[in-house]
C-alpha cells in the first residue's frame, strides 16, 4: 500500500484542525481558570467555556445549562446511572434497565448498583443486536428510576430505536439515558425528538480532543434529579467538581459544531466508502458473515467475522492498515466479544470479527486497497489451518 490506511474510527479520530486552531490561544497565552471572577483571564476563559457548551446544546437542540462537562463519556455513563439512581432512591425507585450489550462503563456502573442493593435488568438483544421496544416495555415498572439503551453500538454498529423505548419509559415514569458516543454529531441529535433525559457524549470521536466529555441532563419536563459522584470547588453547578479543562472544551465545542455542519454531506459520502468495502470483501473471501444489522447501522461501520481465522493474527498481518477486533477498552482482553456473544454468535465466530471504522479521511482507494490486502491475508492464515483445508475437501 502506498500511504498508512487508518478505519479505526470507533475508538478515535484524529484532532479537527479548526478544533485544534480554536483551542491553541486556551494551551498557550489565555491560560486562565474560569472559576476566576476576578480577572480577564478567567473571565475570557469562563467565556469560552460557556461558547463550547452553547455549541454542544446546538447540536443537542437544549439549553446550554442542560450540558454539563466531564473527563470523558466513561465518567459521563457513571454519572448518568449512578447519579441519578441513587438519587431517586429515597423514592422507592431501586430498579435499572439495560441492555447486555452495554459499554463496559455502564454494565460495570450497573453492577456497583447491585452491591448496593439496587435491582437490574438486562434487555437481551436480537440477532441483529437490537434492542425490542416491547422488552423494555415488559422489564419496565413504578419502580424502575432508570433505562439506559445505547443509541449506536461501538462494535456491530447497530442503531436502536431509542426514541420509542425514551417513550415508553418515560409512559412509565422512568428516565432515559442513551450512551450516544458513536453517534452524536453523526445523526440529529435532538433530545427532544428522541425522548432523552440524559445523554452521554465524548469529543474525541467526533474529531476533538481526548480527555473531554460531557452529559445532557434534562431540566425541565422533568428536572431530574441526581447525587454528584464528586464533590469539592462546585464547578458545573455542583454536578462535578474539579477545575474545567479550558483547551478541550474550546476544541469539543468547535468539534462539534463543524460535525454537526458537515454531517449532510459527509454521511452519505463515508456510507459509499462502506458499502464499496463491504461489497468488496463479500466478492473476494468466502466465509465472510456480517455482524449487526444489515441497514438500520452506522453510515460509517462494519463488522465482519471471517470463518478459519483469529481476528487478532489477520490485524497484526495487515501493516499499515488500521483495523481492530472491537471496542479500544477490551483490546487487551482475550476473550471473545460479549456483545457479539449477546447477540448468539458462537465463540469462534466472535473471536474471528474485525471492526472496521470508516471516517473522514477515508476513500474509495482505501477501500480497495484494504479488501485486497485483507483477502491475501486471511487466505495465507487460512492455509495454514487443518480445519480450513478440511472443509475445502468436503466441499469439494
Amino acid at each position: 500500500m502506498d500511504r498508512p490506511v487508518y478505519m479505526d474510527h470507533h475508538a478515535t479520530t484524529p484532532l479537527d484542525p479548526t478544533a485544534l486552531e480554536a483551542m491553541t490561544p486556551f494551551l498557550t497565552s489565555e491560560f486562565g481558570n474560569p472559576s476566576s471572577r476576578t480577572h480577564r483571564w478567567g473571565w475570557t476563559a469562563e467565556e469560552a467555556v460557556e461558547q463550547a457548551r452553547g455549541q454542544i446544546a446546538d447540536v443537542l437542540n437544549c439549553r446550554p445549562d442542560e450540558v454539563l462537562f466531564t473527563g470523558g463519556a466513561t465518567e459521563s455513563n457513571n454519572m448518568a446511572v449512578k447519579g441519578v439512581a441513587r438519587a431517586y432512591l429515597e423514592r422507592g425507585k431501586n430498579r435499572v434497565v439495560a441492555t447486555k450489550v452495554e459499554h463496559h462503563s455502564v454494565l460495570e456502573a450497573c453492577q456497583a448498583l447491585e452491591k448496593e442493593g439496587f435491582e437490574v435488568v438486562y434487555l437481551d438483544v436480537d440477532p441483529n443486536g437490537m434492542v425490542n421496544p416491547d422488552e423494555a416495555k415488559r422489564a419496565v415498572n413504578g419502580k424502575t428510576a432508570l433505562v439506559s439503551v445505547v443509541w449506536a453500538h461501538n462494535e456491530y454498529g447497530t442503531i436502536n430505536p431509542i426514541a420509542e423505548i425514551g417513550r415508553i419509559a418515560r409512559e412509565a415514569g422512568a428516565l432515559f439515558h442513551t450512551d450516544g458516543v458513536q453517534a452524536f454529531g453523526k445523526y440529529d441529535s435532538d433530545v427532544d425528538a428522541l425522548n432523552v433525559d440524559l445523554m452521554s457524549i465524548s469529543a474525541h470521536k467526533i474529531y476533538g480532543p481526548k480527555g473531554v466529555g460531557a452529559l445532557y441532563m434534562r431540566k425541565r419536563r422533568p428536572r431530574i434529579r441526581f447525587v454528584p459522584l464528586v464533590d469539592g470547588g462546585g464547578q458545573e453547578r455542583g454536578y462535578r467538581s474539579g477545575t474545567l479543562n479550558v483547551p478541550a472544551i474550546v476544541g469539543f465545542g468547535k468539534a462539534a459544531q463543524r460535525s454537526h455542519e458537515l454531517r449532510a454531506e459527509e454521511a452519505p459520502r463515508i456510507e459509499a466508502v462502506r458499502n464499496d468495502l463491504r461489497d468488496r470483501i463479500f466478492n473476494q473471501i468466502e466465509y465472510a458473515q456480517l455482524n449487526g444489522h444489515p441497514t438500520e447501522r452506522l453510515y460509517g461501520n462494519l463488522n465482519f467475522s471471517f470463518e478459519f481465522v483469529q481476528s487478532e493474527a489477520v490485524l497484526l498481518s495487515m501493516r499499515g492498515v488500521a483495523l481492530s477486533s472491537g471496542s479500544a477498552c477490551t483490546s487487551k482482553s482475550l476473550d471473545a466479544s460479549y456483545a457479539l456473544r449477546a447477540m448468539g454468535i458462537e465463540e469462534r465466530l466472535a473471536r474471528s470479527a474485525i471492526r472496521f471504522g470508516l471516517g473522514r479521511g477515508n476513500t474509495m482507494e482505501d477501500s480497495a486497497a484494504v479488501a485486497n490486502m485483507l483477502a491475501e491475508k486471511i487466505e495465507e492464515q487460512r492455509q495454514m489451518s487443518p480445519l480450513y483445508r478440511l472443509n475445502r475437501e468436503q466441499e469439494s
